[in-house]
């Protein structure tokens, strides 16, 4: 009896100690817990046709990401608010995410307003946050856990300046731009440029968000007889202002932002008033990158309309974050360590040379034109002294 029952016991000692050690893959809770992202977004509100956009991208992102695995077998969650553009709600929701949720990382889908208010929260309670588009210099000032996806506002509107200064030879300029975080940022750093390099400033106009009437303002810069116009606005203000600046007979060039970039909200309205119109922004549509043109192409097909730069820029911050949990794991502190190192990430918007130590992406800027209504490529920034951003 003994010599068959001590290899019978053996075998089920082993066996046991290969179930429990099988327990996190096979029926182990911790293991295939969901790794939750929180999100949120100016879904209703002003700014909700952005908001949109970029809870669809994220939506897509997290079915491409779990499509393909998820985080190493864990499916990932998307736990998201709206934040009606709204700086309190969204200190709210971000106190929600940090304790009740308990999301490993979050992306902002919103605005410079309610994403500078909530990323202190974040930093508190070290979580890691992607900016998705926000672009106003504090955010990532809130600490090390702060990460931006998309330019911060020095470096477009520097970007911008080089576009009409370098590349378009704009000697006299005028500048109309919104009156809040986003267009104050790029409306100062694109007049340091290009006063800077010899051009002159003949006028700085600023509006109201939601301003409808333009005429006089555009009046008088008219009679100013700028060679260049620099609107940093969104696309309802943006599409008014082409528009009414044809109906003039405004001669100048029209260069304009990302808050332009989106051919539903802007290009459909604007009409042929956009046509001619250059922007610098996030997203190269005439991409020979392959991740480009999936993204551009599987949007499409899922929504019904071509993606804009808020879509591409929010993709991508769910992308990076799948890239480093993969590689790290999906805890707070190896995400942030993760995104410090991230080198060379080919994404949507181009490819991601690293971030620096204060959070800010290091990429090419892109520059598009409107021909016979759609955008086009014009040119790219990659020239260091322009897209490099600041440390602190």
């Amino acid at each position: 009896m003994r010599k068959w029952l001590l290899p019978a016991l053996a075998l089920l000692l082993v066996a046991a100690v290969v179930a429990g050690c099988g327990g996190g893959t096979q029926g182990g809770t911790q293991s295939k817990e969901p790794v939750k992202i929180g999100f949120f977004a100016p879904i209703t509100g002003p700014a909700a046709a952005d908001g949109q956009s970029a809870m669809q991208a994220a939506k897509l992102a997290v079915k491409k990401i779990n499509e393909a695995g998820g985080i190493n077998g864990r499916q990932v969650e998307l736990v998201d608010y709206d934040d009606n553009l709204d700086p309190k709600q969204a200190v709210n929701i971000a106190q929600k995410l940090t304790t009740k949720d308990k999301v490993v990382a979050v992306v902002s889908g919103s605005y410079s307003g309610p994403t500078r208010a909530a990323a202190p929260i974040f930093q508190n309670a070290k979580i890691p946050m992607i900016s998705a588009y926000a672009i106003h210099p504090e955010i990532t000032k809130a600490g090390d856990y702060i990460f931006r996806q998309s330019f911060v506002g020095t470096i477009q509107g520097k970007a911008g300046g080089y576009v009409a200064v370098n590349l378009l030879k704009a000697k006299k300029i005028s500048i109309l731009h919104v009156d809040n975080d986003f267009g104050n940022t790029l409306a100062k750093s694109f007049q340091e440029y290009v006063t800077a390099n010899g051009a002159q400033v003949v006028s700085n106009d600023s509006f109201a968000m939601g301003e409808k009437e333009f005429t006089p303002v555009l009046t008088k810069i008219k009679q100013l007889k700028p060679d260049l116009v620099y609107i940093p606005a969104y696309a309802g203000e943006g599409a008014q202002i082409v528009r009414q600046a044809k109906d003039l007979k405004l001669e100048a060039q029209l260069l304009g932002t990302e808050g332009v970039d989106s051919t539903t909200q802007f290009l459909k309205v604007a009409g042929e008033a956009a046509e001619g119109l250059i922007i610098t922004t996030n997203l190269n549509r005439d991409s020979s990158s392959k991740v480009t043109q999936d993204f551009i192409k599987e949007y499409t097909q899922q929504y019904g309309h071509a993606p804009d730069m808020v879509a591409a820029s929010t993709y991508d911050a769910f992308m990076v974050l799948a890239a480093v949990m993969k590689q790290q794991g999906p805890e707070p502190e190896k995400i942030k360590e993760g995104l410090y190192k991230i080198k060379d990430f080919e994404a949507v918007t181009g490819t991601i040379k690293g971030y620096n130590k204060l959070g800010e992406v290091m990429k090419p800027v892109q520059v598009q034109k409107v021909e016979k209504g759609n955008f086009r490529y014009f040119a790219e920034i990659t020239d260091p002294a322009i897209i490099t951003p600041p440390e602190s």
